[in-house]
């Protein structure tokens, strides 16, 4: 009769705990109402990664970077925490990456919150993977201990373009070198990608918003499908718009594999470019309509050329020298070499001005932000800083 009366009065929480539990492999013994409301174990959610949303209970084990690469000290950024079930677990394969968006990063990142390491979190969200790894995503609570609290104010949509105005506090009111100077130490705070990862990534940045089955190619202009991604004659591979020659970075973690300046491309004009400079002028690229190029220069078409400005720009602020990569820097030559340098800077700044930031260049933008790398262009926000720092 019991039985009976729960059944009658809320047959659904009864099924939905009965169909989890059975999942995620919890003891049919437990009562329907205690299941839906108990969080799930670090274990459970592992086994349990189809996109559902779940609670997770966990302990903070450090930040992870990569598929089976976890920072226990030395955090880089506040944008992924790792939990286990015990404290001091070693083995990745027992951890669950939780994504950490901008709502909680003041709270929940381990940059800048390290003391958070060994503590007990819960954590509301998506039950899938992060890092090419079992993860929760897009996290709708979270909370210090065993119980989950409400979510705080909603940040922009993976899909918006808003700028967060705390994101550049440090940097308001500041002209010149000292503007420079404060948003450098803005964006290099974020998650660093393996040159594997930077395929998935592209596919999400750079997704035709008339199709989500393809890639719009940076030069190109060329709406190709996703699955077209490789080495072979008319593919699309990965264009690093600041030549990584130009200072000899390669494609090893860091500006190798910053998607801020990487860009699906046609593999053949991805090497008719290959490391030149950017200036106007040249002979027409048959398979890039609007682009021009000569023996020592590249030309963009008109719709991109202050997506590459910016992007150049963005690589200058990022990348000073100072973490072990080298200083790299816009000068207004074409003839850098090896240099860590990149031309032609008069006509990157009037690019920048001549082709302000479209929808596609700011949801790309937000998408790196909130998905990839938790850092963003500024240059893409402000285009007006570019001529504050530079002139």
């Amino acid at each position: 009769m019991n039985m009976k009366r729960v059944t009658r009065s809320r047959p659904g929480r009864l099924i939905a705990a009965v169909v989890l539990a059975v999942a995620v492999g919890i003891p049919l013994g437990v009562t329907g109402a205690a299941s839906a409301a108990t969080p799930l174990t670090v274990a459970q959610a592992l086994a349990a990664q189809d996109g559902r949303t779940a609670t997770v209970t966990g302990y903070v084990i450090g930040q992870p970077t990569a598929t089976t690469t976890v920072l226990t000290s030395g955090f880089t950024a506040d944008t992924a925490i790792a939990l286990a079930d015990q404290a001091g677990e070693t083995g990745t394969s027992r951890m669950l990456y939780v994504q950490v968006t901008a709502a909680w990063r003041s709270i929940f990142g381990l940059l800048t919150n390290p003391s958070l390491r060994g503590r007990q979190v819960t954590a509301t969200g998506a039950l899938t993977a992060y890092f090419s790894h079992g993860g929760l995503k897009n996290p709708t609570a979270m909370s210090l201990g065993g119980g989950a609290t409400p979510s705080p104010t909603p940040t922009p949509s993976p899909t918006g373009t808003a700028v967060p105005d705390a994101y550049y506090a440090a940097a308001a009111g500041r002209t010149g070198p000292a503007l420079r100077t404060a948003l450098h130490g803005i964006i290099k705070v974020q998650t660093k990608l393996s040159y594997d990862q930077v395929w998935d990534a592209l596919k999400d940045t750079d997704q035709d918003p008339a199709n989500p089955a393809n890639v719009i190619l940076l030069y190109s202009g060329r709406s190709q499908s996703k699955t077209s991604n490789g080495g072979g004659a008319n593919d699309w591979n990965r264009e690093h718009v600041w030549a990584k020659s130009h200072g000899d970075f390669g494609t090893a973690t860091g500006p190798g594999t910053d998607v801020h300046h990487l860009r699906p491309e046609d593999v053949s004009v991805n090497s008719l470019r290959g490391n030149k400079d950017f200036d106007a002028g040249g002979g027409t690229v048959a398979e890039a309509p609007g682009c021009y190029t000569d023996a020592d220069s590249f030309e963009p078409r008109d719709a991109v050329k202050g997506d590459v400005a910016r992007m150049i720009l963005y690589m200058a602020i990022r990348y000073e020298g100072g973490d072990g990569w080298p200083d790299l820097e816009p000068n207004d030559s074409v003839s850098n070499g090896s240099a860590p340098r990149l031309g032609r800077l008069s006509k990157l700044l009037a690019w920048n001005d001549q082709d302000p930031p479209d929808a596609f260049e700011k949801r790309r933008n937000q998408r790196i932000y909130e998905r990839w790398q938790g850092n963003r262009n500024p240059f893409v926000d402000h285009p007006e800083w570019a001529r504050s720092i530079w002139g």
